[in-house]
């Protein structure tokens, strides 16, 4: 297997430089655009507060993968913030007291504890309409509207499966197992795998044929499930100090988890089968993708 194996552990502020990027873009596009003040800052609390940035982080590191270069890099930050937007959309609506009802977000409170519950749909609302202003304003015609349909999926995908974790429909005679990785795929997996895909397409000279964007849509979708399945470990096996906000919140909501169906140490050995998978699906782009594999090795051993 090329790469790192699945045991290292990568620097990470290394892995993660291209949030340095991504924070001043975000940032600036904010300060650009006419808003309320109180609506721009409860947008900026939650946008540019703590956290790893790593549905960007993954835009940058996809479009090195497939050979986007420095000189286009302004290119690739546009769907990296586009994704973050997104993702921070998410999460204020998930901590809502009609939703899973937190009260802590990164080590901070939630936005609607911060602000109020008015102002927290109103600023997620605003986060995910933004998201798509700026690919329709900073991209060329053609690629906006490839972006735009890659993120209105995968966004409407995640809706869903949020609505299959909180609100589930499922068909009644549906595996326990099965649900489960719906659920997954869809919450959190989705926007895993828009934020690679996106930025392999707006790397130069990658079509959505590209043998190279079929190679990085694979990785991403065994590092999605991935993740989510660590989600799961660190719910049961770390405090809220640690994680930075509720821990147990599955177990007290009697959500189904991988720990729940499997136990724990088949979970652990779940998320190195994908490691080992998710670092082979990147060998047909040589060392281009060794950023990836470091990511993906730090993904599976991540402790918050």
């Amino acid at each position: 297997m090329t790469g790192s194996t699945p045991n290292t552990i990568p620097d990470l502020d290394t892995l993660l430089a291209p949030s340095r990027l991504v924070e001043p873009f975000l940032e600036r596009f904010l300060d650009q655009r006419p808003l309320p003040r109180n609506l721009r800052e409860a947008a900026k609390y939650s946008l540019l507060g703590p956290g790893k940035r790593l549905r960007p982080v993954l835009v940058v590191r996809s479009f090195e993968a497939v050979g986007g270069g420095p000189a286009d890099i302004e290119t690739a930050l546009v769907p990296a913030a586009a994704i973050e937007m997104i993702h921070c959309f998410s999460l204020i609506h998930d901590d809502l007291p009609a939703m899973d009802n937190d009260d802590l977000r990164r080590g901070r409170p939630t936005l609607h504890k911060a602000t109020s519950e008015a102002m927290a749909i109103l600023a997620g609302d605003l986060l995910s309409a933004l998201a798509f202003e700026l690919i329709a304003t900073r991209l060329p015609a053609p690629l906006a509207a490839r972006i735009t349909a890659e993120l209105a999926q995968s966004t409407n995908d995640m809706i869903a499966g949020q609505v299959y974790d909180t609100l589930p429909d499922f068909p009644p005679d549906m595996p326990a197992m099965e649900k489960l990785r719906t659920i997954h795929k869809n919450k959190t997996g989705a926007l895993i795998r828009c934020a690679c895909r996106m930025g392999s397409l707006v790397a130069p000279g990658i079509t959505p044929d590209s043998p190279k964007l079929a190679a990085i849509t694979r990785h991403a979708e065994l590092i999605g499930l991935m993740f989510q399945v660590v989600d799961d470990l660190l719910d049961v096996t770390q405090t809220t100090a640690q994680l930075g906000k509720t821990a147990g919140k599955d177990q007290q909501q009697n959500k189904l988890t991988y720990p729940a169906l499997i136990g724990l140490e088949a979970t652990r050995a779940e998320v190195q089968r994908l490691n080992r998978e998710a670092q082979a699906a990147l060998d047909p782009l040589g060392p281009a993708a060794q950023p990836l594999r470091d990511l993906c090795a730090y993904m599976a051993v991540r402790s918050k």
